[in-house]
């Protein structure tokens, strides 16, 4: 016998109950007037064949061959209510990521206001064990200040409902029961509190001991969702003000104790990438003086409100792209800049087999723009951000499913094409190509050549203007093969005609023909000696815009 819209098939039946109608149990499911019934255990749906005698009724328990699997969570009903400060999509679809031996679920959260309901959130939702096997989204506390569900099952969180559980009702006589009671709870009340006053004790002479003899300030390893680590719990670790704002989050000036440092504050939607920034410096080998220095990782809150950290060396002068935007630069400045940022990205990409931390193996970028390499105050230049960075491991593929990844504007044509090799060297090339137009912006701002310079423009900004499309950055650079315009004054100054040499061959067209990390770092050390230098070079820099006050952004963070 197989039930109507149930995949348990019936095999055996053990039981035959008369029972009167009036007394059938709540967890008894009737279909229409049918007299197959399911009954909805803790974990499984069990079948049974009831049979009516006027107001009697017989109950046939039957085993089941198969008990009904739990819903594989893919992607969930995706909502927030704070998108425009956290800058992220206001509502759609979220595929859900995790472990292969974590369970997914979708969540959703909700307030009451005066008899109205306003979502908070919605999403996915990390392995927890109060959604197993739920496949409605249903709040069951008793009136929350803000009401939370969770579920298994693709976007079974795209309706949800309150339904607080009924408190247990009993018709025995409570009066004959006051006694038992009464030692019940005595028996339960005094080992409880007993044991709470000794974990409350043992936790203040913890965190006084902690107070006392602070611990080092070291990475944690486990990137999972947990609750706060006392790593830098009990440390003075105070954010001071936010600095930049980015895809995968915001970048704050902190101090901690007498030393300033920069916190990557990463929402828990985007573990993933906080997970794999931490991974790549992780690395062996990675510390390096044209790599943005790793300090550790922490995590904060708890839930909806855990927040994922990153703690990197802090820079005051910002990023290339900030300080272009204020400053213009010698030919000197220009070759110091881009020679130590090009021998940062070529030790991220080489190999180093014998390296005295173990070895190191080569890493793609993914990410190359001028945003993300960093000036230090000697504007010597360090690379930073690997949320998207790739490491090559001896024996191991790289996977096709790395798509479209990085900025748009600074996508290679074979990016945009979608027609990458997945090859190390493929993905290496990409990297230079983007290096190509860091060198371009670094070549618009320096003061090197005769003639007027121009305020500070991304590249391509003339042609696809501040938030190009992915269809835009097609049509100029794939279709058109444009690149951003090389002035003639800059050819009449030796070291920049040579530079525009390099930078043409750093964003060839043809990805095999274009230069290498390495080549680029001796080239610029060839111009810098050759090039003549016209008069003493200062080494402060000419400031062309106000820099006390906020800029608006000039590119998207996609």
């Amino acid at each position: 016998m197989r039930g109507s819209g149930s995949n348990a098939k019936l095999t055996s039946c053990h039981a035959v109950i008369s029972l009167d109608i009036s007394l059938l149990p709540a967890g008894f499911i009737r279909r229409k007037s049918e007299s197959l019934l399911f009954w909805r255990g803790e974990k499984s749906i069990v079948p049974a064949l009831l049979l009516f005698v006027d107001r009697n009724f017989f109950v046939l328990f039957c085993s089941s061959s198969a008990i009904l699997g739990r819903s594989e969570t893919q992607e969930c009903a995706y909502y927030n209510s704070s998108w425009e400060k956290e800058r992220t999509n206001r509502s759609g679809i979220e595929p859900c990521y995790g472990e292969k031996d974590k369970r997914r679920h979708c969540f959703a959260t909700w307030k009451n206001v005066s008899g109205t309901v306003e979502i908070v959130k919605q999403g996915c939702w990390l392995d927890d064990v109060n959604c197993y096997d739920s496949n409605e989204c249903v709040e069951r506390k008793e009136s929350p200040d803000v009401f939370f569900c969770c579920c298994e099952g693709n976007m079974c969180n795209e309706r949800f409902l309150y339904a607080p559980e009924a408190p247990p009702q009993t018709t025995s006589n409570p009066f004959s029961q006051k006694p038992q009671l009464f030692s019940t709870l005595l028996y339960s009340l005094v080992p409880i509190i007993g044991l709470a006053a000794v974990v409350l004790f043992s936790f203040w002479m913890w965190r006084h001991h902690k107070l006392a003899y602070p611990a080092a300030l070291v990475p944690t390893h486990d990137p999972g969702p947990s609750p706060p680590s006392p790593i830098l719990g009990h440390k003075p670790l105070q954010l001071i003000e936010v600095k930049a704002r980015g895809r995968f989050g915001c970048v704050w000036k902190a101090q901690l104790l007498n030393e300033y440092m920069a916190v990557k504050i990463f929402p828990i939607q985007d573990k993933l990438s906080w997970q794999n920034e931490y991974e790549i410096y992780s690395v062996s080998g990675m510390k390096h003086e044209n790599i943005l220095h790793f300090i550790g990782v922490e995590k904060r809150n708890n839930n909806l409100d855990l927040e994922l950290w990153l703690i990197t060396a802090y820079h005051d002068k910002g990023s290339l792209t900030d300080y272009l935007k204020a400053n213009v630069v010698s030919w000197n400045e220009l070759c110091h800049i881009a020679q130590s940022a090009a021998r940062g990205l070529a030790y991220l990409h080489e190999d180093i087999p014998g390296h005295k931390d173990g070895h190191k193996p080569s890493i793609a970028h993914r990410d190359i723009k001028s945003k993300n390499v960093l000036l230090k105050n000697n504007l010597t230049a360090c690379i930073a951000d690997f949320g998207l960075a790739l490491k090559f491991e001896a024996g191991k593929s790289a996977g096709d499913t790395h798509g479209q990844v990085g900025t748009r504007r600074y996508m290679a044509p074979e990016v945009l094409e979608g027609a990458i090799n997945f090859q190390r060297d493929s993905f290496l090339r990409i990297d230079m190509y983007a290096f190509g137009l860091v060198l371009w912006e670094l070549a618009s701002r320096c003061t090197a050549a005769d003639g007027p310079v121009d305020e500070y423009m991304l590249p391509f900004e003339e042609e696809v203007g501040q938030h190009p499309s992915l269809e835009d950055m097609q049509e100029v650079v794939v279709h058109k093969k444009l690149r951003p315009c090389l002035r003639d004054c800059w050819q009449k100054h030796t070291g920049l005609a040579m530079l525009c040499e390099t930078i043409e061959d750093c964003w060839d067209h043809e990805a095999e023909a274009r230069l290498s990390a390495g080549c680029v770092e001796e080239r610029i050390g060839q111009m810098q000696r050759q090039a003549p230098v016209i008069g003493p070079e200062e080494i402060v820099t000419v400031v062309t815009m106000v820099t006390n006050v906020d800029l608006p952004p000039k590119e998207s963070s996609l």
